[in-house]
């Protein structure tokens, strides 16, 4: 009587796995968020700047935005 669901609970890695998977999806998530968030706030479309007028500027902002987001999402998870 080896249901899935068992083998699931024996298994003592399979839970932080689970754990590290679902806490990256909604960090990237709120990743993103965060990034379109400062988007919406800044005049202009950064997308567009980065993508179509090649900006460098823009694009150290953008991964300076991201970076920083990052850096307190962590440590809300972390708690």
């Amino acid at each position: 009587m080896n249901t899935p669901l068992i083998l699931l609970a024996s298994c003592p890695i399979l839970h932080p796995l689970a754990s590290m998977i679902v806490f990256a999806l909604v960090g990237i998530g709120l990743a993103i968020l965060g990034y379109k968030l400062f988007d919406k706030c800044t005049p202009g479309d950064l997308n567009k700047e980065i993508v179509e007028h090649k900006n460098v500027a823009a694009a150290i902002i953008a991964g300076a935005v991201i970076l920083g987001v990052c850096i307190i999402i962590a440590a809300s998870i972390a708690g």
